[in-house]
């Protein structure tokens, strides 16, 4: 290689290291659980754009009233500029002269994640949309729970009580307020002027929940067994239960390192027209002999529900557990 071929590549290296630098310096905006599709007109309004529709708007898992996965935003591909650069998640479909998917991380700003899908044709993007979609999805949503937990940084404090009575590390937003406060429960509730959230806390001993067969109708009847004893309405034969009328979604999972349910489905307080969305976590503490039971709810009639459940479902993945005895 002569020197000025080596010139050359040396300036290609500094141009390209200064270039990642500068996106790095440049925040990705976008509200939660939103998402820019770059694809060209007729595609978006063809079969192509039918396929993204359904996928990435489909309805979220848990709710009782019909919500998508994520806000979509699509913009021609002669527009991949400016503000479109800096949204959290960018989708760039379009045909090309070979076959081809690949992420990018923080391509123009930072935290980002750029999905590039290439096809020949209609039906080699339909299929390249069809095998990677599972895991976009699965991306973005770790994705945007991060980008929540930021969001949430500098308003959250670790709560001593919870910390204390359970050796658990959880950071809640300091607007919420303690409802209920025992020696082996609390309750954390954020009212405002269209509803509110909740947060719960509990654990018991292992021995006490069998871990084989059916766990979630064991769930179901923690909760229950929860909303009989706290969570209460204005009579006295008026309490917090599982409707199962609705779906319910169990996934096993890993929280804090330890393993882990996740049940998402529709609370209702019995004898009154409340209802809401909930997800739970029970957590396998084997080196405790313990299970931590961890729920999040809330009840705004109003309005959409989806963000408000993005918010518990981030406050709660945040839990750290203690490894001290």
């Amino acid at each position: 290689m002569n020197k000025t071929s080596i010139l050359f590549l040396l300036i290609a290296i500094l141009f390209s290291c200064s270039k990642n630098k500068d996106n790095l310096s440049k925040h990705s905006t976008g509200k939660i659980n939103s998402i820019s599709i770059v694809i060209d007109n007729q595609l978006w309004n063809g079969v192509v754009g039918d396929s993204i529709r359904n996928k990435f708007a489909s309805p979220v898992e848990g709710l009782p009233k019909e919500e998508p996965i994520f806000d979509i935003n699509q913009y021609p591909t002669d527009v991949m500029e400016g503000f479109v650069t800096k949204s959290r998640v960018i989708i760039v479909v379009k045909k090309g002269a070979e076959n081809h998917f690949s992420v990018q991380k923080n391509q123009y700003a930072s935290p980002q994640n750029v999905f590039h899908i290439t096809g020949e044709s209609v039906t080699a993007l339909l299929e390249l949309i069809e095998k990677h979609t599972p895991s976009i999805i699965r991306t973005i949503k770790k994705g945007e729970i991060e980008a929540h937990e930021e969001l949430l940084k500098d308003s959250v404090v670790v709560s001593n009580t919870i910390q204390k009575q359970f050796q658990l590390d959880l950071k809640v937003p300091k607007s919420y307020s303690y409802s209920i406060k025992n020696d082996n429960f609390v309750w954390l509730k954020k009212e405002f002027s269209s509803g509110s959230t909740s947060i719960l806390v509990t654990q018991f001993p292992m021995k006490s929940f069998r871990l084989r067969g059916d766990v979630l109708s064991r769930i179901i009847k923690i909760q229950d067994s929860i909303g009989a004893t706290y969570i209460k309405g204005t009579t006295h034969d008026s309490n917090m239960y599982v409707d199962t009328s609705y779906p319910l979604y169990l996934f096993k999972t890993n929280l804090a390192g330890k393993m882990a349910y996740e049940t998402k489905g529709t609370w209702r307080l019995k004898n009154s027209f409340m209802f809401g969305p909930f997800i739970s976590y029970l957590i396998v503490d084997y080196r405790k002999q313990r299970i931590i039971y961890l729920e999040g709810f809330c009840y705004v009639p109003s309005q959409e529900r989806r963000d408000y459940m993005h918010e518990l479902e981030s406050i709660l993945k945040g839990v750290k557990i203690s490894e001290e005895k």
